[in-house]
Parts: structure tokens; sequence; C-alpha cells
């Protein structure tokens, strides 16, 4: 089971569709992060490698604001 921002991604779904299931990933972002990591969209979260797993990890972490730093942004913006 891969495990990125906190959340754990469903195993028998499409890479593509798994990492819109991060808050403020949405397809075609995903789409460009498994293209900078070298990811075929078609492949399963349950058949990415360890190497893959980080990769993709280390670029959402390092390029993008997801989950508790956007809810809280969002938050932020609309008080």
């Amino acid at each position: 089971m891969a495990r990125i921002a906190g959340i754990d991604l469903p195993k028998n779904k499409r890479g593509e569709i798994g990492l819109t299931y991060i808050f403020g990933i949405g397809r075609s972002r995903a789409q460009r992060i498994l293209t900078e990591a070298g990811v075929n969209f078609d492949k399963k979260v349950s058949e990415w490698s360890d190497d893959e797993q980080n990769a993709i990890r280390t670029i959402v972490n390092n390029n993008f604001k997801v989950e508790g730093g956007l809810r809280s942004e969002v938050a932020l913006n609309i008080s």
C-alpha cells in the first residue's frame, strides 16, 4: 500500500486515479507527477516499486502544497 502525504492510496486503482485521493491533486496534476517520476499512468498503485513510490512522494512533498497545508490555507482565505 502506498502512503503519500499521509494518505493511503487505494491499491487497486490506476496511479493516475489513485493520486487524486490526495487533497489538492487532480487528474492533470497527477499526470504531471507521474510523468516527472517516470511512471506509466495505467500502472496500478499496488504495482509501483519502492523507488517509484519514493520518487512520487518526493515530487509531491517538494513541489506541491497538499492536504493539511492546503486545507489550512483555504480555511484562512475563507475567513
